[in-house]
C-alpha cells in the first residue's frame, strides 16, 4: 500500500484494537515447572499507550488465550478493554464498536495468526508485524517496521498521531503534564 493510501485510512481513526501474542510480545512465552506464566513485554509500548491517551485514542486487546500477564500488563498501560481467551474476535469487535459509538471506517487492528484475519478483514486499517504468518500478510494495508514485542504499538500511534496531525500537539500536551 502505498504512503497516501495509509495516510486517509489513518486520519479517520477513532479505535485501535490490537492482538497481544506476537504483536505486544514476541509469541514467546515462558512456562516454569510450577505452571507460572511468564511474557516479555516492551518497555516503548507504554509510551504508544500514554500517546494514545493524550490523543483520546481509545486502545483495547483481544486475545485468543487467557493469560494473567496480559491483565497486568493491560491494567499498567491503562487500558479499559482486555478480552482474552476469544478466538472469536470478531464478537468482541462489534462490541468495542457499540461501546465506542465507531464504525469499521474509524478502526485500526494489529493482529499476526490467523484467529485476527476475520478482523482485518472488517476493519479500514489492518495492519500486521513482519513475523506474522504470510496470510496475515496479506490482509493487512500496513506491515511495521518493529517485528512483535519489539515496541509495535508505539509505532502504530505515532504513526496514526502523524497522519492525522496530532503528534507534535499530544507531545506538547504530555510535556505540560510532565508525563
Amino acid at each position: 500500500m502505498n504512503q497516501n493510501n495509509f495516510q486517509k485510512l489513518a486520519e479517520k481513526i477513532k479505535l485501535l484494537i490490537s492482538d497481544v501474542d506476537g504483536v505486544l510480545t514476541d509469541g514467546k512465552i515462558l512456562i516454569s515447572s510450577n505452571g507460572e506464566e511468564s511474557k516479555f513485554f516492551n518497555v516503548e509500548d507504554g509510551t504508544g499507550a500514554a500517546l494514545a491517551y493524550y490523543a483520546d485514542l481509545p486502545i483495547a486487546l483481544i486475545s485468543g488465550r487467557f493469560s494473567e500477564c496480559t491483565s497486568i500488563r493491560a491494567n499498567e498501560l491503562n487500558i479499559k478493554h482486555c478480552f482474552q481467551n476469544t478466538l472469536n474476535k470478531t464478537e468482541k469487535l462489534h462490541e468495542l464498536m457499540n461501546i465506542y459509538s465507531v464504525d469499521y471506517g474509524e478502526i485500526a487492528y494489529i493482529g499476526d495468526s490467523l484467529v485476527d484475519i476475520p478482523v482485518m478483514k472488517l476493519v479500514a486499517l489492518p495492519i500486521t508485524v513482519p513475523n506474522a504468518q504470510d496470510l496475515n500478510k496479506t490482509h493487512s494495508v500496513y506491515i511495521t517496521k518493529k517485528s512483535g514485542g519489539q515496541g509495535v504499538l508505539l509505532e502504530v500511534v505515532e504513526r496514526i498521531l502523524m497522519f492525522q496531525n496530532r503528534y507534535k500537539e499530544v507531545l506538547k500536551i504530555m510535556e505540560k503534564d510532565k508525563f
